[in-house]
């Protein structure tokens, strides 16, 4: 259970965009913080490979490898 305090303005679009749509308030919270965390995780994962001295490749390199070039 999660509960949490927004603007006004945020609860107002929140609450109106449940309304249009059919779908509860609950539903469009768990889907950002869904997003939101597979956002970041992607980011972080990232951040470790980049953090990680190992070789590396151009994207231009990288697209002429796969011939995926113009």
């Amino acid at each position: 259970m999660l509960g949490i305090r927004l603007e006004p303005e945020l609860e107002d679009r929140l609450a109106n965009l449940a309304k249009q749509t059919g779908r509860s308030k609950s539903h469009y919270a768990r889907e950002a913080i869904r997003q939101f965390l597979e956002d970041r995780e992607d980011y972080l994962l990232g951040l470790a490979v980049l953090e990680k001295k190992g070789p590396r490749i151009s994207l231009a390199d990288l697209e002429r490898e796969l011939d995926l070039e113009n």
